[in-house]
């Protein structure tokens, strides 16, 4: 079910019935990795809401039916465009570490990282939880219905239960030994020996119900201060395993906070994305940069080369992510150095048509310090929504928990983050400090992309997101190529296969087309290997007379309009 469906069958888990004359374009759109989050969107639209409070409703309803990626318990990323301005307003609700946090966090005692495995679950990969805070700030900004309306159907979802999807329940499966070691995650995911819950079982989550009212009623006070922040702090510093120094004081200093976005050209088009914390927003803008000295329209989608000179270009745009991104607050960032068109199209040139790099090493953008790029350790989970209300306003949202149930601790309903495990563990290389090493009171960098692509009149003709760690970036690159270049639908170009790079191997999205390339890539010189990816991508494109929803095939998203 990934085209326009009627939002009020979905809501009623009715299926829809085909009219006998096509309808009119949608006027509004909400597009989610859930239905019935994506109709907490639909309900707030159809309440008189906008953009900012129907994306803020799917963000709490994700928080009840797909906890194993996103929540209150963890981070986001808010790109949101208001009509009547030309640019987009962007919002860091990214996860902190606790003020007492070194460079030794992930560090064994004889100084070498712990293994990245034995570090998600317990308390010492969780940061302290953004996602209120920063639809709390965007909201009072730009949003119009009353902000405990926004929870109503959240509230609804945890009260009354929801049913386990087969997406929900492979995650459950594959953490089912972590969530048991806390009695919280094991009495909402696993039966009481332990086993695994299935698709199709019903969960009811009240805690979650009462937490909701809670911060409905008070604001972002009742989840960083008070009886909730307790439980939070209690489950990480209690925790079986890996315990942390989250304090009360670390919950109530946390703010979100509005940042300067991230654009670059693209052909006739404006891209803007996510900056710092994120390197995502970067990298998107770099690889789409890289890419704009090709005729990628010409070459079209089923030709290998347009491929490797996507993969080219992502492993140059992942070099640079890796030497130089992080908190901005903390390190120093050549955000405008890197987004500079000069530079990108210097880093394009060294992009063979017919023959792949050696090594893809990291650039001198300028004003760079000098930086050392550490391995990836991002593993794909998050969630990606995107909205456009009547009045043209439209937002996208990235949302995290990092791993599938994060930390596998819950506290108060809702599942808590393993964000931190998003540092680089070694704080120095070849006697350099790293720039995304541990710092207290820092925010660990992101791949997370939410992307709004717009005409060169300004007007908005595409928002799109996805989720699935490292992957972001190249995901939200490859849908936008899909739209401008291969002239697909939304929904078409998000279901195109990828190509990822691992270092300098490219990853082959497993039983795709992909596949029947792979000779021709080797024979450019590419070290390939095909693997599945865990790929969830969300969009919203603009067509005649409304809008056009797409969600990831290889997810349970829809995209509802009005």
């Amino acid at each position: 079910m990934k085209h326009f469906v009627s939002a009020l069958a979905l809501f009623a888990l009715v299926p829809a019935v085909t009219a006998a004359k096509a309808p009119a374009a949608p006027q509004a759109m909400v597009s989610a990795a859930d239905p019935r989050a994506a109709a907490a969107g639909i309900t707030m639209l159809k309440a008189g809401g906008n953009a900012m409070d129907a994306i803020a409703a799917t963000l709490l309803a994700l928080t009840v039916v797909e906890p194993q990626s996103s929540g209150i318990g963890g981070g986001g990323f808010l790109v949101y465009q208001p009509v009547g301005s030309s640019t987009p307003a962007t919002f860091d609700g990214r996860e902190k570490a606790p003020a007492s946090a070194t460079d030794k966090l992930f560090l064994l005692p004889d100084g070498t990282p712990q293994p990245y495995r034995e570090a998600i679950p317990g308390g010492r990969s969780v940061g302290v939880p953004g996602n209120v805070a920063m639809i709390k700030l965007a909201h009072d900004k730009y949003g119009k219905l009353p902000w405990a309306k926004l929870f109503e159907p959240a509230i609804a979802l945890a009260r009354g239960g929801y049913d386990i999807t087969p997406r929900m329940a492979s995650a459950i499966a594959e953490r089912a030994k972590t969530l048991a070691r806390t009695p919280d995650a094991a009495a909402l995911f696993l039966h009481a020996d332990l086993t695994p819950k299935t698709a199709g079982e019903h969960i009811v989550n009240e805690r979650l119900a009462k937490t909701f009212e809670a911060i409905a009623a008070n604001g972002p006070d009742a989840f960083y201060k008070g009886p909730v922040a307790a439980a939070v702090v209690a489950a990480v510093t209690l925790a079986p395993t890996n315990k942390s120094n989250m304090t009360m004081a670390d919950m109530a200093a946390y703010r979100a906070k509005a940042r300067a976005p991230v654009c670059g050209a693209y052909r006739s088009y404006r891209v803007c994305s996510m900056g710092p914390p994120s390197a995502g927003g970067i990298a998107v803008v770099a690889m789409l940069g890289q890419l704009e000295g090709f005729d990628m329209a010409k070459l079209g989608k089923d030709s290998p080369v347009a491929w490797h000179l996507f993969a080219e270009s992502e492993r140059l745009a992942f070099a640079d992510r890796a030497a130089y991104g992080g908190d901005a607050d903390f390190v120093e960032v050549p955000t405008a150095g890197l987004i500079s068109p000069g530079y990108i199209k210097a880093r394009g040139k060294l992009i063979s048509a017919t023959k792949a790099m050696a090594h893809a090493a990291p650039g001198t953008p300028p004003g760079a310090p000098v930086r050392h790029a550490p391995p990836s350790r991002e593993i794909p989970a998050t969630t990606d929504f995107a909205v456009a209300d009547r009045a043209g306003n439209v937002a996208s949202l990235t949302s995290t928990v990092e791993g599938a149930f994060g930390s596998s601790l819950v506290a108060n309903g809702f599942v808590l983050n393993n964000e931190l495990t998003d540092f680089d563990f070694a704080p120095e290389i070849a006697g350099e400090k790293v720039a995304n090493r541990v710092q207290g009171g820092k925010r660990p960098r992101s791949s997370m992309s939410p992307a709004i692509v717009y005409d060169k009149a300004g007007k908005v003709v595409l928002v799109v997101g996805a989720a699935g760690g490292p992957t972001i970036p190249a995901q939200v690159a490859k849908a936008i190529v899909g739209v401008l270049d291969w002239h697909l639908n939304i929904q078409d170009a998000i279901a195109l296969p990828l190509i990822f790079t691992n270092d300098d191997t490219l990853v082959l999205e497993k039983g795709t087309m992909l596949g029947a390339m792979e000779p021709a890539l080797v024979a450019m010189g590419h070290k390939t290997v095909q693997y599945p990816l865990g790929l969830k991508a969300n969009g919203i494109e603009r067509i005649a007379g409304g809008w056009r929803g797409g969600a990831d095939p290889r997810s349970e998203g829809v995209a509802l309009g009005l």
